[in-house]
Formats: C-alpha cells, sequence, structure tokens
C-alpha cells in the first residue's frame, strides 16, 4: 500500500455542508516502520474486529459540544472502517488534559483490563515538556507504561506533539521527542511523528499553523488528517490490505 497516496483528498463535513477537499498528504518516510502489529493483524484475522484505545491529553480532543466528533480519535474510527469493511472498528478515546506520562501510565493497568484494546496509542510528551519535567523522567515514565502495556499483550503506537510554529522557540519539545523515538526503537512500539508530519505541513504551505485563529475549520481539518494518516500506518504495519 502507498501510504502517500491512501488519503489524498479529504472533504471535513462542517454543519451539513461540504468544505473543499484538502489535500494532506504524508511522506512515507514519516510514516513507515519495521515494527509490526501483531495483535492488531491477530484480532483482525481471528476476530475480524479492532479495538483502540487512545490514551492522551489535550491535544487529543477539540472543543465544543460536538468537538469529540471531530478529534483524530473519532477520525480514526471512520478511516480505518473505510479502509477495512467488513471489519468492526471501535475506537475508545481515553483523554484527560493536564496529565504527565506519569498520571497517564499510572492508569494503564485499569484502561486495559476494562477496555481490552488490541492497540493503545499514546499521545504524550506534551504536558511533560509544559510542567517542565526532566527528560530522564519522562523516559521512565514512557518506558514504564510501554511495559504495561505490552506485557498485557498489546501493541502500541506512540504519538508525539503537536507542531506549533508560534511556541517553538518557547518550549522545547525537541528533547521529549527524541525520548519517545528512543523508547519506540528500544521497545519495539510503533510511533507516530506528529510532530514531524504537522511541521512537514506548515512548511508545505498545506496548513498555516502560525497563523492565530479562533476558528474550528482548521483544527478540523488537521485532526481529520491526522486520523487519516494514523489509519493509513496502522493498515500498513499490521499488513492489513485496504
Amino acid at each position: 500500500m502507498n501510504l502517500v497516496t491512501t488519503f489524498v483528498a479529504l472533504i471535513l463535513l462542517l454543519n451539513g455542508s461540504a468544505m473543499a477537499a484538502q489535500e494532506c498528504d504524508v511522506p512515507e518516510s514519516l510514516l513507515s516502520s519495521d515494527t509490526e502489529l501483531v495483535h492488531v493483524a491477530a484480532s483482525i484475522k481471528d476476530k475480524h474486529r479492532l479495538d483502540i484505545t487512545v490514551v492522551g491529553t489535550g491535544s487529543s480532543i477539540l472543543p465544543g459540544p460536538d468537538g469529540q466528533n471531530f478529534a483524530y480519535p473519532a477520525r480514526l474510527q471512520e478511516a480505518l472502517r473505510r479502509l477495512l469493511p467488513g471489519d468492526e472498528i471501535k475506537v475508545i478515546a481515553r483523554v484527560q488534559t493536564r496529565q504527565t506520562t506519569a498520571d497517564m501510565g499510572a492508569g494503564m493497568k485499569k484502561i486495559l483490563a476494562e477496555d481490552k484494546p488490541a492497540l493503545v496509542i499514546w499521545q504524550a510528551g506534551t504536558f511533560d515538556a509544559v510542567s517542565g519535567i526532566e527528560p530522564d523522567e519522562f523516559n521512565a515514565s514512557l518506558t514504564a507504561g510501554v511495559d504495561t502495556i505490552t506485557a498485557a499483550g498489546v501493541d502500541v503506537d506512540l504519538v508525539n506533539m503537536q507542531y506549533s510554529p508560534r511556541t517553538e522557540s518557547l518550549l522545547n519539545v525537541s528533547t521529549y521527542a527524541d525520548v519517545m523515538h528512543w523508547v519506540a526503537k528500544e521497545h519495539g512500539a510503533l510511533l507516530f511523528d506528529r510532530l514531524g508530519i504537522m511541521r512537514y505541513w506548515n512548511d508545505q504551505g498545506i496548513f498555516d499553523l502560525y497563523a492565530a485563529t479562533k476558528k474550528s475549520d482548521m483544527a478540523r481539518l488537521v485532526h481529520d488528517c491526522i486520523g487519516r494518516a494514523l489509519a493509513s500506518q496502522i493498515v500498513e504495519a499490521a499488513h492489513l490490505a485496504p
């Protein structure tokens, strides 16, 4: 499957009217990985079902009464249902604002026991960077959480921070992104490089992430593109035919 062309034209429906098609290509180098999602593949093969839990903080949600319908967990579910017709897809969002990686890791066993997912998508690092958590402490918390997930026979896809050119000089997220890269590599987890992907979109003029806006349109488009990119990565890493 060509990861670059899996999701080229997206149409987002807002208030019942179609917006213009938005192109949000992602270079294959930003999505490809040697990591295989073996539990995802087994769940689809044996059960024709895929249960995913998204664990994250504020950047995994959108504001408003219908924000959850446009945030990337919901868009991921919709994208996977299109790519895997005939299979039952369920994505549960376990999202709380202002949680460190240690906070999320502390509740991971309970989440795994209740949701019984084949895949955990863990968005981490943002609030750790904002809170000034030491990188070594962040590393230890992330490693412990990944170990908890894999010990339960569940695949892991780590999602790093959002890219914002407005705060890039104020908040050093690259160190935390590097930690996530190495934890994923050392522990056989998949990594979704949201930071690199959003930087690419900004540099290519696909999204102007520097522009200050209170409108939700662009945020919804970005989340939809992220959901589609995640779906492509998951299908590829599990070797599932679209």
